[in-house]
């Protein structure tokens, strides 16, 4: 018989019970036992709803994140936190955000801020992952409490545990190293680490380890191929079991070695690789598990069960219980519970699978591959019925949308006259000064302005009542910009709950959710809309708060857009057309909001693609047809404007050397970027390439509560001007403010604005 399992479920909570009691432990609202109580009741539920799996993950909850939980596993902590008194899970945070808990750290006054670890993508995800770091004398040491507490208290709740762990090449070559120093130098350190946590697991009874290697679905640099041999060949120490998991992409050339290593099982994410399954099969020794992902795990449509079972029951027939059925990768990328939706529209919602209904969806092809088709026979047919709809419905295709997308032109994506003849114009205009401040956007989320839109939402506050609060907060943040004296102003975007969600309510074909809730880092949790149709812009969306916000101050104020690349990116996207095609209609939709903003007299317009690499296929022979449509789609969007009108964008944490030319290509007047934890070594790309337009790299790191001072922002915008000429750098945040207090936000500024004042007077 066919095993069922999984490879990982949501952390954050159904409600975001975890999101809101790491909030409150790190203000000094609650205590440390009461946020691991948190996570034990979370893990709990996460559990009881795997219990009819076969092999249940663990291992899979972090209070932040799981690549961090598994450096601290390895003992491989920054220096700079190292020797810190106190609990391992404050140590973690200060790695993860700069410091832990304000009751931790209110003692002693030793720890109240370090430099937090750098944050990238995890993969092509919209998941952030703190970078493990090395150097050359890098030492590991086995701390296994975490792992071993969670087998334990899975076993006490009767689960039948699979630990999950990530695997010593995917570690390795996710991390940077902070000097001159070879990663792979440090294999032969880490392996014995490694070989020293499965034996600890081998001891409390293990049978199964799930590794995951998402690497594998990557390109290998030279060397890393033998890496793999040199690791396993080490592991395979017959003590337990290895599951080496892969997904998010097909294996390809990497898959002869796969199949070579000594393991006994393979996962493949069979969403992206169905073309692999038979040749992995043929190629891995005849005793081994084959894994295979077939429901996915990054997305949030209905599984076809009849369409997967048409393939699947013959591969069952052929390998017996050597079968394994999954997701695709962890359910971590989708939120938890769809029944917890009571607002969302009947039809769209039969059309979805969140985690909990992706386990049943799991649970519907294992009683059909086990017992028989007739065991699930009406399951099946509510569930062809559901897909059936969808493919059918009027609501998805819009003819006059896809008219226009038949339409599209060159021409649409070109500006009138090169950056430099714009830059003169723009000069002259905006009379900005050297080194301009601005900041990327929003500013602070207050309690005031969450109960507003509640109480919005909920039908307590009338549009009258709810546009008044929201010009107040606006005029709230100019009056603090004026004082501040920045030079480019922002409106604050006090009427917006999320910078994708928020356009995505306002646009046909999209739906949004009330509870589907997936986590970005840490505590930051988002709400991707829903692209279930053709889209279509029916009325302006941000052009009356820009106006209301200018009509405040003399200042350029910037009207804020986000992207069509990072809306598609940070959405939950259909699956039944190219994603570029989704992606042009979107530019067109946001295109038609650039022009009515430039019509309304504003003369900086932003459009936000800090998803822009992130959408990337994980390998590199991929990537030029997706970057084509993608800087098209951002061109479309931005260069219908006359040349004074300023076009910035910006984009988060990102290695930038790869695509700087496409960056280049969307010729972007300004470009804002998130430098400070990389003491803007991301600039390098920018130099090498000669970058010709204007940069603001980030020299405030809103992602910690840190507040940096001006010798330190003056610090970093000496290291950009080593890098980019000092005419055409820009002084700015990271990246938006909202998750950030005033409190903390207007000291930043200030010693940020009076750092650039400090560079104009030293340029004089």
């Amino acid at each position: 018989m066919a095993r069922f399992h999984n490879l990982g479920f949501p952390r954050i909570g159904a409600k975001r019970e975890l999101k809101f009691a790491l909030e409150s432990y790190w203000k000094g609202l609650s205590s440390r036992d009461e946020l691991k109580a948190v996570g034990a009741e979370q893990r709990k539920i996460n559990w009881a709803l795997q219990s009819a799996l076969d092999l249940a993950p663990v291992g899979d909850f972090a209070f932040y994140d799981q690549v961090l939980d598994m450096s601290f596993t390895l003992g491989n902590l920054p220096s700079r936190v190292q020797g810190f008194h106190g609990d391992v899970l404050d140590n973690y945070f200060r790695v993860a955000r700069g410091r832990s808990a304000q009751g931790a750290e209110a003692h002693a006054g030793c720890c109240g801020g370090v430099a937090a670890g750098e944050m990238t993508k995890w993969f092509d995800t919209n998941y952030h992952y703190i970078v493990p770091e090395f150097k050359a004398d890098t030492a590991f040491n086995l701390d296994a409490s975490r792992l071993l507490e969670q087998l334990a208290e899975a076993r006490a709740q009767g689960v039948k545990a699979k630990p999950v762990i990530i695997g010593p090449v995917t570690y390795l070559a996710l991390g940077k190293a902070k000097d001159d120093s070879d990663k792979l130098a440090l294999l032969d350190r880490l392996l014995p680490v490694y070989v020293e946590l499965l034996a600890k697991l081998a001891e409390e009874g293990v049978e199964w380890v799930q590794i995951d290697e998402p690497i594998l679905v990557t390109e290998l640099e030279a060397g890393w191929d033998a890496a793999f041999k040199k690791a396993y060949q080490a592991l395979n120490t017959g003590k337990v079991k290895l599951l080496l998991a892969t997904y998010f992409g097909q294996l390809q050339s990497n898959l002869p070695l796969v199949a070579s290593l000594p393991v006994q099982g393979v996962h493949l994410d069979a969403i992206n690789a169905r073309d692999e399954v038979d040749a992995l099969i043929r190629a891995l020794p005849a005793q081994s598990v084959v894994s295979l992902g077939v429901i996915n795990g990054r997305n949030i449509w209905k599984t076809d069960l009849t369409a997967v079972l048409n393939w699947l029951e013959p591969v069952a027939k052929q390998l017996g219980d050597r079968l394994w059925v999954a997701p695709s990768c962890s359910l971590l990328h989708v939120p938890v519970d769809l029944d917890s939706e009571q607002k969302l529209d009947g039809e769209i919602k039969s059309w979805l699978s969140y985690a909990k209904q992706k386990l049943a969806e799991l649970s519907v092809l294992a009683t059909a591959l086990n017992q028989g088709l007739d065991a699930v026979r009406a399951e099946l047919a509510a569930n062809a019925a559901a897909v059936h709809a969808r493919r059918n419905s009027p609501r998805v295709n819009n003819p006059a949308v896809k008219a226009a997308i038949a339409k599209l032109d060159a021409k649409l994506g070109q500006r009138k006259n090169p950056y430099e003849v714009r830059a003169a114009k723009q000069a002259e205009l905006l009379k900005l000064p050297a080194f301009p401040t601005t900041t990327i956007g929003s500013f602070p989320q207050t309690a005031e302005i969450r109960h507003a839109r509640s109480e919005f939402k909920a039908g307590r506050l009338d549009a009258a009542a709810y546009k008044t609060a929201m010009q107040a907060e606006i005029a709230r943040c100019v009056k603090e910009q004026e004082a501040l004296d920045l030079d480019v102003f922002v409106h604050g975007e006090a009427e917006r709950n999320d910078m994708v969600e928020y356009f995505g309510e306002q646009l046909e074909g999209y739906a949004f959710s009330q509870f589907g809730w997936v986590q970005s880092y840490g505590s930051r949790c988002v709400k991707p809309p829903i692209l279930f149709g053709d889209i279509s812009r029916p009325k302006a969306m941000t052009v009356e708060w820009i106006k209301y916000a200018q009509s405040l101050t003399t200042k350029p104020m910037k009207g804020m857009l986000t992207g069509p690349v990072t809306i598609l990116n940070w959405s939950f996207v259909r699956d039944d057309q190219p994603r570029s095609v989704s992606c042009y209609q979107l530019a067109l939709a946001i295109r038609e909001e650039v022009l009515d903003l430039e019509k309304a007299g504003i003369n900086v317009i932003q459009i936000d693609e800090a998803a822009l690499r992130e959408g990337l296929p994980l390998r590199k022979a991929q990537w030029q047809e997706y970057l084509d449509w993608a800087v098209e789609s951002f061109r479309i969007t931005a260069n219908g404007v006359t040349d004074d009108t300023q076009i910035h964008t910006h984009m988060c944490y990102s290695e930038f050397n790869d695509i700087i030319k496409s960056i280049a290509d969307m010729d972007a007047d300004v470009i804002t970027i998130e430098t400070s934890r990389s003491d803007m070594e991301l600039l390098d790309a920018f130099k090498s390439f000669e970058y010709p337009n204007e940069i603001g790299p980030g020299v405030y790191d809103i992602h910690s509560p840190n507040i940096p001072n001006e010798e330190y922002m003056v610090k970093l915008m000496k290291l950009a001007a080593e890098r980019v000429p000092a005419e055409r750098l820009w002084v700015n945040p990271d990246c938006g403010l909202k998750t950030r207090q005033w409190s903390e936000v207007l000291p930043a500024l200030t010693n940020m604005v009076q750092a650039a004042k400090a560079l104009r007077a030293a340029a004089n």
